[in-house]
């Protein structure tokens, strides 16, 4: 066979794999690992995931610096053991990105390096308890939002990592609103804290669910292949709708004089985002980018013996095996 014929042969043969990979994505089957899939397929899915799994370790510096100053024990423990959840999320979705066939250090390398993005919302200071409310509130609900249609993603590992993802976002988001409801219903002070985070936390939250879909240069695709189930806009809509009667519950105002509702489209109309402000966050120019990563990489140098020491210690327990396997 001339070389002209095996090209056509390799052709058409991966014309038919695309051919049944895309049958298979419109019947809604899950992809797996060892599965034929199109490499923009795979690099689309280890950039998607990996930006999740690095936005939950990242995410956890913002709150973390407020658990020894927790107002109370109970608040202590709760935060804590969010912190933790967060950490878990980011393991279950390195190890779901791992078998896309990309290695943990080189995830890890990406992120340190700033090839790799997380969510813009980590780059705003937590300078108020209240803070930890709006948090819980608003970013982990603009999450939940966002997180649940990828239940139904088409990569098998990704969709059943958010299961679990999601249900532990659930709790943060209802832990949030409790903050946010105790504050308003103490003193003057406390609410007028709240409004402050909520002032200070709303507009952030608006802009993690990413740029407008006319600006969007993957939701385009990610649909296609059922990586997304929303688009961008529709999602916003989606957490504006539910958030406007939950703080009219708390008693807060919005920072919105644009917000109304609309009975022709039954959802409600809002103000212009100031997207200037989310490029410059995305591009590593917001308050707080560089803190942030410092911190990220400065935990990762320290903890050097740490991992060192855990290796060492699998390869004398692996010798150990090794040795008794001999003598027996």
């Amino acid at each position: 066979m001339s070389e002209a014929q095996l090209k056509n042969t390799g052709t058409e043969r991966s014309r038919s794999l695309e051919e049944i990979f895309e049958q298979r994505i419109a019947n809604d089957e899950k992809i797996e690992p060892k599965d034929w899939m199109p490499e923009k397929y795979r690099k689309t899915h280890i950039r998607q995931i990996s930006q999740h799994a690095h936005s939950e370790i990242v995410g956890m510096l913002p709150e973390g610096n407020w658990i020894t100053r927790a107002p109370s024990l109970r608040r202590k423990v709760a935060l804590l053991a969010k912190v933790q959840d967060e950490a878990g999320h980011g393991l279950y979705l390195y190890s779901a990105c791992e078998t896309l066939g990309i290695s943990r250090d080189e995830l890890y390398d990406q992120l340190h390096s700033g090839k790799a993005k997380y969510s813009s919302i980590f780059n705003y200071p937590t300078v108020t308890w209240a803070d930890m409310g709006a948090i819980g509130w608003l970013v982990d609900g603009a999450a939940i939002i966002n997180q649940v249609p990828l239940c139904n993603t088409s990569y098998g590992p990704y969709a059943r990592a958010m299961i679990r993802v999601c249900k532990e976002e659930s709790f943060h988001q209802r832990q949030g609103f409790e903050i946010m409801m105790s504050l308003c219903n103490g003193t003057e002070v406390q609410k007028q804290m709240a409004q402050d985070a909520l002032n200070r936390w709303w507009w952030p939250s608006l802009m993690m669910l990413g740029p407008t879909d006319s600006e969007s240069v993957h939701t385009e695709q990610s649909m296609k292949w059922k990586l997304k189930r929303k688009t961008n806009d529709e999602l916003r809509q989606q957490f504006i709708d539910q958030t406007v009667p939950q703080a009219d519950i708390l008693g807060l105002t919005i920072p919105d004089p644009d917000l109304k509702w609309n009975e022709e489209t039954g959802h409600y109309d809002f103000g212009e985002i100031d997207w200037e402000e989310f490029w410059q966050v995305v591009k590593g120019h917001g308050p707080c980018n560089k803190e942030r990563m410092n911190a990220r990489v400065g935990a990762w140098e320290r903890g050097t013996w740490v991992r060192d020491a855990a290796m060492a210690y699998a390869e004398k327990q692996q010798d150990k095996k090794v040795n008794s396997a001999k003598a027996v």
